[in-house]
């Protein structure tokens, strides 16, 4: 049997957040579902946020 993988609101969240330190523009957010656009703007948030705090180059 297959492992399940982890479940897509979480992994909006990891998505949007690697773009937010990557310095993507929040446009381009990939998903239309509105509770997984919500996740990835919110990690996108998150990264923003560390980025301009200096945790991350």
């Amino acid at each position: 049997m297959r492992r399940q993988k982890r479940d897509k609101l979480g992994r909006a969240h990891s998505n949007g957040y690697q773009a937010g330190l990557n310095g993507k523009a929040k446009e381009h957010c990939p998903y239309q579902n509105i509770d997984a656009k919500s996740e990835w703007l919110g990690g996108w948030r998150e990264a923003v946020t560390d980025r301009n705090m200096g945790l991350f180059k």
